[in-house]
C-alpha cells in the first residue's frame, strides 16, 4: 500500500526520471553547471550518472534539491 505524500515532489520519481527531464531541460552542459561533477562534464552518459550518483549521497542531494526547485517553478 503506498501513502501519497502531497507535499513531497520527489515521491514517486526515480533518480533516472529526474536525470532524464533535467538533461532535456538544460543538457548535460546544465547539469555540469549546476552540480560540477564529472560524470557531468567528461564524456557524460546516463549510466555513468546513475552509477555515480548512487554511491555519492551529496551529489545525489544536491542534484535532488535542483529537481525539487524546478518542479515547484513548474507547478507555481
Amino acid at each position: 500500500m503506498t501513502v501519497r505524500q502531497p507535499n513531497n515532489p520527489l515521491h514517486g520519481v526515480t533518480l533516472e526520471m529526474m536525470l532524464r527531464q533535467m538533461v532535456e531541460r538544460d543538457g548535460w552542459e546544465g547539469l555540469a553547471r549546476d552540480v560540477p561533477i564529472n560524470c557531468f562534464r567528461i564524456d557524460p552518459s546516463m549510466t555513468s550518472a546513475l552509477k555515480y550518483l548512487r554511491k555519492a549521497p551529496r551529489a545525489r542531494q544536491k542534484v535532488e534539491e535542483i529537481y525539487a526547485r524546478f518542479i515547484s517553478r513548474r507547478r507555481g
